[in-house]
């Protein structure tokens, strides 16, 4: 054996070696991993007394889709949408192809899907049930800083869908909206996302402005009950909720001109951790009493948190927030370098009792104002839940429409 051939073999063996001890984890890794489960796997309990999509931690894109019903459809024929939905719906959130699905392999992952459906004002009139439509289920008023586009605005039928998978996300989205093409036509479509897979669930996400979004809402049973479902005499709209939706745009241009203090300022709260500017931690009661060495509130009363959270005698004036970002091209031939924003999603028993109030508030005096525009609106009633493992006789609105 010549003196090159013995040194390149010892190379290669050596190399070998060394791969082999990197492409091999130890047992304990092995087996960690074996017995981790694919995230696109998971999946959310698609029936119950309550829609999911709702107190569900928010997934890593979004889908929100308005509908218009189509002349000549009547109540029987919306019944029959709602079972075809609630079917198909109940298969795509746990992994299996609906009936009629001809590509059954994008549904195999399906990662957190939850499909959530709601009826709008004039669906009521629609299927004759004018006198069962709740007092509230009717437009935001408008609001002096809006410029709202009718692009954006009521419909009579919405569909969220929520997903940790972009790829199934859409699928379920296509197959949902072909599958009610003879009784619907599509309104619009907003679309959002916040971090992606992975993260921490109970982490609260962030806007485009950096802030986190939704430090304030309600997490136990107990104040969901008392903030999101409905319990009323009309039997039929217990375990639903409202769904008032909202497109906000941002600044992202003249919002970046702000140093971190006064974005802090504007807010009421620290940028990093989320916590009020009178803490260090995020879920800390704020100080709206406390002042700084002039005697100023260290807490501005005009900021973000102070105007939206700090109703001292309106307790019950909360919402669940379940907002998304969007971020679509600047506009053509506009001098701004975005055109971004927020796909605000907020669920709860009485809007005129709780959104509305706050959003009055904020209208009149925010100082986050400055950089945001209200361009969209629309309000939904989202029915209960259906019942365990649905089948053809049941689905969503089921007791409004039959009853």
């Amino acid at each position: 054996m010549s003196r090159r051939t013995f040194l390149t073999g010892l190379s290669l063996g050596a190399a070998g070696a060394a791969t082999a001890a990197c492409a091999q984890p130890d047992n304990a890794t092995a087996t960690a991993q074996a017995e981790q489960p694919r995230h696109g796997t998971h999946t959310i309990a698609f029936s119950g007394p309550h829609q999911a999509g709702i107190a569900t931690p928010a997934q890593a894109h979004m889908n929100l889709v308005a509908f218009t019903v189509r002349a000549g459809i009547d109540r029987q024929g919306v019944a029959r949408l709602m079972r075809l939905w609630t079917q198909d719906a109940s298969r795509l959130t746990q992994g299996q192809a609906p009936l009629g699905d001809l590509e059954p392999e994008m549904v195999t992952s399906p990662a957190n899907l939850t499909i959530t459906c709601g009826f709008g004002p004039r669906l009521f009139d629609i299927i004759g049930r004018q006198q069962q439509r709740p007092q509230w289920l009717h437009p935001i008023p408008e609001f002096s800083r809006d410029q709202l586009d009718d692009a954006y605005g009521e419909a009579d039928i919405v569909l969220q869908l929520c997903c940790d998978d972009a790829l199934t996300l859409a699928h379920a989205t296509r197959h949902m909206i072909r599958s009610g093409i003879d009784y619907v036509s599509t309104r619009w479509m907003q679309q959002g996302f916040l971090t992606p897979p992975g993260h921490n669930p109970e982490e609260t996400p962030r806007n485009l402005f950096g802030l986190k979004d939704g430090t304030v809402n309600p997490r136990e049973e107990r104040d969901l009950d008392q903030v999101v479902w409905i319990d009323s005499p009309d039997t039929w709209l217990n375990g639903g909720s409202c769904m008032v939706v909202r497109r906000i745009a941002m600044n992202l241009d003249t919002w970046e001109i702000l140093d971190r203090a006064s974005r802090e300022t504007a807010f009421g709260r620290k940028l990093d951790t989320g916590a009020p500017l009178t803490g260090q931690e995020e879920f800390q009661a704020p100080d709206y009493e406390a002042t700084d060495e002039y005697g100023l509130p260290v807490i501005d009363p005009m900021s973000h948190m102070a105007r939206s959270t700090n109703p001292a005698d309106k307790p019950g004036q909360r919402i669940l927030r379940r907002a998304y970002n969007y971020d679509q091209p600047p506009v053509p031939g506009s001098e701004s370098t975005s055109n971004a924003g927020l796909v605000f999603i907020c669920f709860q028993r009485n809007p005129e009792e709780q959104f509305t109030p706050i959003q009055q508030r904020l209208d009149e005096a925010d100082r986050i104002n400055q950089w945001i525009t209200h361009i969209g609106s629309a309000v939904f009633l989202i029915p209960g839940g259906v019942g365990e493992q649905p089948h053809q006789d049941t689905y969503w609105g089921q007791s409004l429409l039959e009853n």
